[in-house]
Parts: structure tokens; sequence; C-alpha cells
């Protein structure tokens, strides 16, 4: 059985205005019996909050902090040039479910699992990073932006390319936790008398094909995996 016929997946990227716009069109239009994100509880009560960790703060927290902060500040440096700040389309979800009175989950792995694991990288592609980081401090340089989905697909087959281990903990580790927290959702909702529930789960666009693939090939489950509610919104 195919969990895709319960579940639809919209890939995003987290830093463009076409993304939003997309989840809140689909989310009103299909009017789904639930809506999944791709964020823990630490990042989504941070998010809400709007914190945002400085340098100092980072620092505090050893090769976890440091490591936060970087790709932090990669994201915020990609919003710059594409007009919407990191996340924005998780919040537009978020309000979305809010609107329909529809439950919302949080389906993501642990942050601080994914930090301990990137800080157990191999050396090379630590160093790697150190390097590439660098230019995130830099100024942007001004140039024209082509399709944003087609580079941000091209970033992600070079990224697996480079960092093999990375790609592994920080893509296809977490497409595993997603998938089987969305198959989850879907049977906790059978259990509340949903015979065909339909979930609408926000995720960036490198998650996507993975997220499918594991969900077209997955048996019928009859354990329930954990998984995070935002609570009442």
């Amino acid at each position: 059985m195919s969990y895709l016929r319960y579940v639809k997946l919209i890939g995003t990227m987290h830093v463009s205005p076409k993304s939003r716009e997309e989840v809140v069109r689909t989310i009103l239009n299909e009017r789904p019996d639930a809506v999944a994100i791709e964020l823990d509880r630490a990042r989504f009560l941070a998010m809400n909050e709007n914190r945002r960790m400085t340098l100092e703060e980072a620092l505090r927290f050893g090769r976890r902090g440091l490591i936060n902060y970087v790709l932090a500040k990669v994201e915020e440096r990609l919003g710059e040039e594409f007009g919407m700040a990191p996340g924005e389309e998780m919040k537009a979800a978020i309000s979305a479910a809010q609107r329909l009175g529809v439950p919302l989950y949080l389906i993501d792995e642990d942050i601080n699992v994914i930090l301990s694991r990137i800080a157990a990288a191999p050396g090379r592609e630590k160093l790697l990073m150190a390097l590439e980081a660098l230019g995130v401090f830099l100024p942007i340089k001004a140039g024209e932006v082509g399709d944003p989905m087609e580079e941000y697909r091209l970033m992600m087959v070079q990224f697996k390319r480079r960092y093999p281990y990375l790609y592994r903990v920080l893509v296809e580790e977490r497409n595993e936790v997603m998938a089987r927290n969305l198959i989850s959702i879907v049977e906790n909702l059978k259990l509340r008398g949903i015979k065909r529930p339909r979930v609408i789960a926000i995720v960036g666009l490198g998650h996507k094909p993975g997220i499918e693939h594991l969900l077209d090939r997955a048996r019928e489950q009859r354990f329930l995996s954990p998984y995070w509610t935002a609570g009442a919104m």
C-alpha cells in the first residue's frame, strides 16, 4: 500500500516567495485533515519567538552552536537574494492550518541529534565546509538570479557529491524520520475514525523525492513512531 494516497508533499525552497504562495493556496484549496511541517519542537518554538542566536551565544555552545549559527547565516543570505526570510513558508503553513482549524504536526528530527551527527563528520568534509562557510560572511555580489527552484536542485546534486556524509545526515536520515512520522500521523487519523485521511506535508525541495519514495514503498504500519504536535494554536 502506498501512503502517497494519503499524503501530499509540497517541496519548497525555504527562501522562495513562490513557495509560500503555493503552500497557502494548496492548504486552503484542499482543506486537509492535518498539516505537517519540516520542523522539530525546538525550531518551532524558536521561530515563533523570532529568536536568533548571536555569534557570542553560539560560541558558548561549542561546535554544535557554531554549526547551527553558520547554517542559519547561510539561509539568511539566501533570503536576502530571493526576497523572503527563511521559514516564511512554514509560518504560512501554520497560519493556514489555524484558519482551517486542523491539527499541525512537527515531523523533523530533533535539531540536537542533527547537530551531534554533523559534529561527527569526517575531517575532510568539516574542513571543506569551514572554508566554504567563510563566504557566507562576505558581501553578496550583485547578479541575476535564474530560476530559484532549478538552482536549488543543482545545489543539492553538488552538495551530495562534495559532502556524502553530511548529505546522509542532513537529507537521507531526516527523510526516513519524516516518512515514519507521516505514516504515524496517517494511522492515528485512521484510529480517530477518518477512513481516508488527507495530510499535506511542507518539506524542503531536497527532501520531497526521497520522502515520496519511502512513502510509496512503505507497507501498512500498525506501530506509531514519535512525532511532535504543535499543541493548541
